[in-house]
């Protein structure tokens, strides 16, 4: 695995799916894997990866854990050469 890239969600659905569409076409050709955390949303993030994002390795909180220990979480679970930490209001270029 090349890649793996930690998202630290908390209620930002619309933002966070936007992002996973844009890391995924960014992915392309290269071996990365995705890790959400999520830190307890109410907004259906949690679904909303479960449903349009499969793929996605997902850590779903049942407490907010709060930003540095969610990307701890995520870096454990991660097994590429390199870790990219993303916030979910990001979008990547295809290129």
């Amino acid at each position: 695995m090349q890649l793996s890239i930690v998202i630290v969600n908390y209620n930002v659905r619309y933002f966070l799916e936007h992002c996973l569409r844009s890391v995924s076409r960014a992915c392309a050709g290269i071996t990365a894997e995705i890790i959400v955390v999520d830190n307890r949303s109410t907004d259906g993030s949690v679904e909303m990866v479960m449903e349009k994002f499969p793929d996605v390795i997902l850590i779903a909180n049942q407490e907010n854990t709060g930003f540095a220990r969610a990307n701890n979480q995520g870096v454990a679970k991660a097994s590429g050469d390199y870790i990219l930490y993303l916030n979910p209001d990001t979008i990547v270029a295809e290129d």
